[in-house]
């Protein structure tokens, strides 16, 4: 029984620090809330949240001229036109290298015909040496 004496006197406390902070906590958010107000009150406030506001307006104007002048629409267009480009340079390269592998396969071709000639006549040459 002794025990359960013990235990009723814990729960108390616990809500007695838990009401103690609550009350802590709205005290601070008293306080924080009156001083948010004082600041809103000054004079350095009022100058910040006007400087503020212009420079929105500036910056929204800024976007409005921008928007007006069409200059995603440019930046678009020359996306366009230089993708064109380079397709066709890019047809035009493939092109090339085609003509230069097939030339160079016929210098290739030509440069083993050369040796087999030259390997076929070489052992003629020594043949007719010998005889």
């Amino acid at each position: 029984m002794e025990e359960e004496t013990k235990k009723e006197p814990e729960q108390p406390k616990k809500k007695g620090l838990l009401d103690k902070a609550k009350k802590f906590i709205n005290k601070a958010d008293e306080f924080i809330n009156e001083k948010v107000e004082k600041v809103k009150k000054t004079k350095a406030f009022g100058e910040v949240s006007e400087a503020v506001n212009k420079a929105e307006d500036f910056v929204e104007d800024k976007i409005e001229d921008i928007k007006k002048s069409g200059v995603k629409e440019k930046i678009s267009g020359l996306a366009d036109k230089a993708e064109t480009e380079a397709k066709e340079k890019y047809a035009k390269a493939k092109e090339f290298g085609k003509k230069v592998a097939g030339k160079a396969a016929d210098k290739l071709d030509d440069i083993a015909e050369d040796l087999r000639k030259k390997s076929k006549g070489g052992t003629e040459e020594e043949t007719s040496e010998k005889a």
